[in-house]
């Protein structure tokens, strides 16, 4: 079975690195600079290296019209470029602990897995063979925060 990963598009974030900090702090997002490696960036879907600036923002990343409606904090970093690759799972999802998830068009759950990111392709096969699952979202594990999409390619 073939899939599509994608991360967050780079409009609803490009405007946020030009506000001051205090701009930021209206809307609920700080600036951060990368005291190690490793912040994911939800763009690219790749992690940040020690001195990039971030911000950290909350995300509506499943803006659906049901119980499982989601928001989340998210960093973003400046001038990436979206990941959307079809099977491909970039290496800031292999080296975590995941939780997958499957969502039919109207927003409502169909399945959820655990997975250690080097076997995320077995999850996303096994989700899909719902045929009500019409995408899935990935998350970290640990956090509790999105990582990215899921769709059939």
């Amino acid at each position: 079975m073939h899939f599509r990963i994608k991360g967050l598009p780079t409009e609803p974030f490009a405007p946020l690195f030009a506000m001051p900090d205090w701009a930021l702090e209206k809307r609920g997002a700080v600036r951060r600079i990368a005291d190690k490696a490793g912040y994911p960036c939800r763009i690219s879907l790749t992690d940040a290296k020690a001195g990039d600036e971030l911000i950290l923002v909350n995300y509506e990343h499943h803006a659906v019209a049901s119980p499982y409606r989601m928001r989340f904090a998210v960093y973003v970093r400046k001038g990436e470029q979206t990941f959307d690759a079809v099977d491909t799972i970039p290496d800031q999802l292999r080296n975590r602990t995941l939780a997958v998830r499957g969502f039919d068009a109207g927003g409502m759950m169909t399945g959820w897995e655990l997975v250690e990111g080097a076997q995320v392709e077995g999850t996303i096969e096994k989700l899909f063979t719902d045929p009500r699952a019409a995408y899935l979202h990935v998350h970290f594990a640990a956090p509790g925060c999105y990582a990215a999409r899921v769709e059939r390619a």
